[in-house]
């Protein structure tokens, strides 16, 4: 699973989902991206298993890139513990994705075989989402100048 290596302090504030995604909003690498349509967090079995979806489908072929990385930790007290005595351990890690931000990158293959992989990884995250094309977010950005 991905996490960061080391923290700069172990336990964080849950934090707020507002606005638009700022950066992370463009696809940089690859022809097609998976782009969020609604604020949630992933969790890093949810990328792993959204990447594994996707080369599998690819049988290797192309290239993948993910362009979001778990850095929040998320904290779980045990069941049937009472109230208070600080807070809970460290649990999993989760990456904030607000909407616009593209999550995956591919390239390499065809467009039927992209949007198939693209399809196939939407289906293990937990927010809705939708697959666009390098042309059709550059046409996005121009209309607004």
């Amino acid at each position: 699973m991905l996490m960061p290596k080391r923290v700069k302090r172990r336990k964080q504030f849950r934090g707020s989902m507002k606005g638009k995604a700022l950066r992370g909003n463009v696809i940089n690498y690859g022809e097609y991206g998976l782009v969020a349509v609604e604020p949630c967090w992933i969790k890093s079995n949810q990328i792993e298993a959204a990447r594994v979806a996707m080369t599998r489908y690819i049988k290797r072929g192309g290239k993948v890139w993910i362009k979001i990385f778990p850095d929040k930790p998320v904290t779980a007290k045990p069941a049937e513990t009472r109230m208070g005595s600080g807070k809970g351990t460290v649990e999993y890690w989760v990456s904030v994705v607000k909407p616009g931000r593209v999550l995956f990158e591919i390239a390499g293959v065809p467009e039927e075989a992209a949007r198939e992989a693209l399809r196939l990884a939407m289906h293990k995250l937990p927010c809705k989402c939708k697959i666009v094309s390098r042309a059709d977010l550059e046409g996005g950005d121009n209309s607004e100048d």
